[in-house]
């Protein structure tokens, strides 16, 4: 797996795995927590959930970036993921590109209920976004 600089900070495991027990998937039965770190040291959690019209749903990181923001947070530094799959997961593709929009350098643990952890920089995982800078004419 991949291996950013740091571990996550403490409690955001916990926290995460709190956010996966509340998860609604009935669909899937793939749970999945989140605990985003804001910068002054806030943990918010998300959780995924499922509609059975399936593009209706929401993944458990947005969750938590969607209520960050609503609390007035737009800085972070650390995600921790929990499920429980066999082997530790990454953020979807459009929870990548949603919060590289607040935190470019934000580090990223996943871990499963089995014990196994992974790191990653969500530079890593998303090494060409789609930026506000993106956006600007020259």
């Amino acid at each position: 797996m991949g291996n950013a600089p740091s571990h996550a900070a403490p409690g955001l495991r916990e926290a995460a795995a709190g956010a996966m027990a509340r998860a609604y998937a009935p669909y899937s039965d793939f749970r999945v927590g989140a605990a985003l770190l804001a910068d002054d040291g806030t943990v918010i959690v998300g959780c995924n959930v499922e509609n059975s019209s399936f593009p209706s749903g929401s993944c458990a990181e947005r969750g938590a970036l969607a209520a960050a923001v609503v609390a007035g947070h737009r800085n972070f530094t650390h995600l921790a993921i929990m499920t429980d799959a066999d082997e530790p997961t990454s953020p979807c593709g459009m929870c990548r590109q949603a919060l590289v929009e607040f935190a470019p350098n934000l580090r990223v643990t996943s871990y499963t209920t089995s014990g196994a952890e992974a790191r990653w920089s969500l530079a890593d995982l998303l090494p060409h976004p789609f930026t506000p800078q993106s956006l600007h004419h020259t």
